[in-house]
């Protein structure tokens, strides 16, 4: 089981840009799939971005593409998303997650999670 913990949330302004980090504390990052999601005040929890073992494969929210951008360290055991172009909608808690799984599948099971870090997109 992974242990993952999210860092680099924060108040920005629109147009501005954040990294989010994920860092993971387990034996191996290499057998997971690692996804960010979001969830907005009054919203349901949403997938924002997946990436598979390999940094092979990447999948986006149609609302974040060209915008954001996840990565991945498997040496480090660290997976980040750069957020860029960051507008009001873009404000909720933001989660790292993790899959045993090598591709990001759309019915896969999410087992292990962070805490959430806060974005807040405001003037």
């Amino acid at each position: 089981q992974l242990h993952l913990v999210e860092s680099g949330g924060g108040l920005v302004q629109p147009g501005g840009s954040l990294k989010l980090s994920c860092a993971a504390s387990g034996p191996t990052l290499e057998h997971h799939s690692i996804g960010w999601f979001r969830q907005a005040p009054g919203k349901e929890r949403e997938e924002v971005s997946c990436i598979s073992v390999s940094a092979g494969s990447t999948s986006y929210a149609d609302s974040v593409k060209g915008r954001f951008t996840i990565s991945r360290d498997n040496a480090k055991k660290m997976a980040y998303l750069q957020m860029n172009n960051l507008g009001p909608d873009d404000t909720g808690v933001y989660y790292c997650a993790a899959a045993l799984s090598y591709w990001c599948r759309s019915d896969q099971y999410w087992g292990d999670w962070g805490q959430g870090t806060q974005v807040n997109v405001s003037s």
